[in-house]
């Protein structure tokens, strides 16, 4: 998309045009916006480390809340 190094307010404004959910691993991100406000919906992830391999293991927790995702609502996927 172009947007490295776009910071959370206005990625948030971006990704609520293009996108019904954003899925992060930063954990700060709902104490850093008010993420009501925004027309898309939050999932954070939790996994011992960034490392995909890790990330992976979280995949049918997140495949099983997307669906239940509301626009300005915060979520969390973790082990």
């Amino acid at each position: 998309m172009g947007w490295t190094g776009i910071k959370n307010g206005s990625l948030l404004k971006l990704a609520e045009e293009e996108f019904d959910v954003l899925i992060t691993v930063d954990r700060n991100l709902s104490f850093q916006q008010h993420l009501s406000k925004f027309r898309i919906a939050v999932v954070i992830l939790h996994a011992k480390t960034n490392r995909l391999t890790d990330l992976k293991r979280l995949s049918p927790k997140l495949l099983s809340i997307l669906s239940q995702t509301k626009p300005g609502k915060l979520a969390r996927v973790g082990i």
